[in-house]
């Protein structure tokens, strides 16, 4: 599964811009990856792990600012359609990482 975390934060003044900057980096040192300005999305193998990352993000959302996090499915994630200059392309922004089956 994809955690999704969506933002617009303020940055106008120094604390602002310190804090945007904190979380931005929180949020890759957790192992997310920029999908987009202010989106940023990792893979998650199973919702606990799921859980983990999402408790670890409400931790460090700055009081000012707007932030929503988002689940979706392996299946759901690889429906995408991407377009760069109104022409489709098959690439994928970000491609989940496969995961490893062990019997």
């Amino acid at each position: 599964m994809c955690l999704f975390v969506f933002f617009d934060l303020p940055n106008v003044t120094k604390k602002q811009k310190k804090r945007a900057v904190y979380f931005v980096k929180s949020l890759k040192r957790h192992g997310f990856r920029k999908f987009q300005y202010s989106i940023y999305q990792r893979h998650c193998g199973s919702h606990a792990h799921a859980n983990v990352f999402e408790r670890r993000v409400r931790v460090i959302i700055p009081e000012e600012g707007h932030v929503s996090i988002l689940r979706i499915t392996d299946s759901q994630f690889s429906a995408i359609r991407n377009f760069w200059g109104g022409k489709e392309t098959k690439e994928q922004l970000s491609k989940p990482l496969k995961q490893l089956t062990l019997f």
